[in-house]
């Protein structure tokens, strides 16, 4: 996996917590909502670089 993807999966699920975060804090469900949704998209995106990862090394 390469660095800048690292980085930016990082940063994807950081900006997903921060959004869940503000709408938690004010009450507004569908940006909470969005915010969890950031944080699985960059899981599943760092799952599938580890998965690529996996089958270079073979």
């Amino acid at each position: 996996m390469g660095l800048d993807d690292k980085i930016d999966n990082a940063a994807e699920k950081l900006g997903g917590k921060a959004k869940e975060a503000s709408g938690r804090a004010s009450d507004d469900q569908g940006l909470e909502a969005e915010g969890r949704m950031d944080q699985s998209k960059a899981d599943l995106k760092q799952a599938g670089e580890k998965i690529k990862d996996a089958f270079k090394k073979d």
